[in-house]
């Protein structure tokens, strides 16, 4: 009888205790889930728009950055996106400065920069009228830009008016066939961004050829040259990741080998001079 009442009294009092601390257990989980970081509006709105409703609640709400593994890859993606249309933005203007500060274009290709303009030009056209994000192509449209300043002056301090008046006259013309569906229908733009592939490619094999036949680089900017081998490394990523245009994919892929090949040029060359003088600096080869 003793033995009886001593083990009932046993589990009475270890389901007394139990009971207590599993619902404290299940407080804490239930606590723990619904806890939430929760953004002011200021910062919510631009991380919204940035990844999207889904993956700021995912990442930033319910702190999954380490369950949620497309989130974050988009989340990284679209960062890195918006790090290369910054970057884009000033690519060059170092380059403009260099050039400016010098009053020569020497040892700058301009088969390059024409090759590169029109490139930059076709890209741009395509992916503005595929409705590709922003983030995914923004720094060519200043690239484009840039290009045309850059084309613009080789020509300046080559002495080349005429051939400068044509260009920029060409420039504008060829941008205005490019946006126009009427002018340049939906398929015949899907051929030109294919053409673009070898096209970016032969636009930098003269600034190669160029900086092997002259042992330097010349007023080749460093910062341009660097900006442009990450960016189009990190532009690998972000195509994989949000969008799927096998032809977008393999133009960066060999975009950043060639970058690649110019920034070990830099460095091979690294503070040499050019022996070769040319009557006309910046004058196509």
């Amino acid at each position: 009888m003793l033995r009886a009442s001593t083990t009932v009294l046993s589990s009475w009092s270890t389901a007394a205790f139990a009971a207590p601390l599993s619902a404290t257990t299940d407080q804490l989980l239930t606590d723990k889930m619904d806890r939430k970081l929760v953004l002011p509006r200021l910062l919510r709105d631009p991380a919204v728009a940035l990844i999207g409703d889904k993956c700021y609640t995912s990442l930033i709400e319910n702190l999954q950055l380490f369950h949620d593994i497309d989130c974050l890859k988009y989340a990284i993606s679209k960062g890195l996106g918006f790090g290369i249309v910054l970057g884009g933005s000033i690519v060059k203007i170092p380059q403009i400065i260099t050039i400016l500060s010098s009053g020569s274009a020497q040892g700058l290709s301009l088969a390059s920069y024409y090759l590169e303009t029109f490139s930059c030009a076709i890209s741009l056209a395509y992916n503005f009228r595929q409705g590709n994000p922003f983030s995914t192509f923004g720094e060519t449209f200043f690239l484009t830009v840039q290009n045309v300043i850059i084309t613009l002056m080789i020509l300046y301090y080559a002495g080349q008016k005429s051939l400068l008046a044509a260009s920029a006259v060409g420039f504008f013309l060829v941008f205005q066939a490019l946006s126009s569906q009427t002018l340049v229908p939906s398929n015949v733009m899907s051929i030109l961004y294919a053409a673009t592939i070898p096209l970016t490619l032969s636009s930098k094999i003269p600034q190669i050829y160029t900086n092997f036949k002259n042992s330097s680089t010349g007023q080749l900017s460093i910062f341009a040259v660097f900006n442009y081998f990450l960016g189009s490394t990190a532009r690998v990523f972000t195509t994989m990741t949000e969008l799927n245009d096998p032809l977008m994919l393999a133009g960066n892929v060999l975009a950043a080998t060639f970058n690649g090949i110019l920034a070990i040029q830099v460095i091979v060359y690294w503070g040499k001079k050019s022996e070769r003088v040319s009557a006309k600096p910046g004058k196509a080869d």
